[in-house]
């Protein structure tokens, strides 16, 4: 499986063409991802590119959660999967990005690239330049998240 890294900024064409960063597309093909799926973020004003794998297990994981006979949690599940689609990059390595999802993300041209892990994240230039948090909140996050996480490396090793 593909682990994404890097925050590369690239351009949209009029027509909602953009090339897939090289380092991604390299990626992507050495982890057999032809296609991929693309997705309005739950959380944030950005898309998100997932690896038709990586896509069919989040997607299985939701649908795991969730019971098909509760109205509420279907419609929680419909609305995951119908806004997203499947795009194939061309032998260029562009993907066209519908224009509802421009419109979604606020993207006009300039974009940049995120990896995420396991997905890529697609943002708006300006939107991007922004930090995603203060560097206060980011660091006590940080301190919350992972300063408890492993307790058992901070104990001393008992003695018989």
């Amino acid at each position: 499986m593909a682990k994404f890294l890097g925050n590369i900024e690239a351009k949209a064409d009029a027509k909602g063409r953009v090339f897939i960063p090289a380092v991604f597309r390299k990626q992507l093909q050495a982890a057999s991802e032809e296609r991929l799926v693309l997705r309005k973020d739950v959380f944030q004003e950005c898309l998100v590119l997932y690896p038709e794998s990586v896509w069919f297990e989040t997607q299985d994981q939701l649908r795991r959660s969730l019971n098909r006979w509760n109205a509420a949690q279907q419609a929680v599940f419909r609305q995951f999967v119908c806004d997203a689609e499947v795009v194939v990059p061309d032998g260029n390595g562009r993907i066209l990005i519908p224009k509802r999802y421009l419109l979604m993300a606020g993207i006009k041209s300039d974009v940049r690239f995120i990896g995420m892990d396991d997905t890529i994240e697609i943002w708006a230039k300006e939107r991007a330049e922004q930090p995603f948090m203060e560097p206060g909140e980011f660091s006590e996050m940080l301190q919350n998240i992972l300063g408890d996480a492993h307790p058992e490396t901070n104990k001393e090793e008992e003695r018989p």
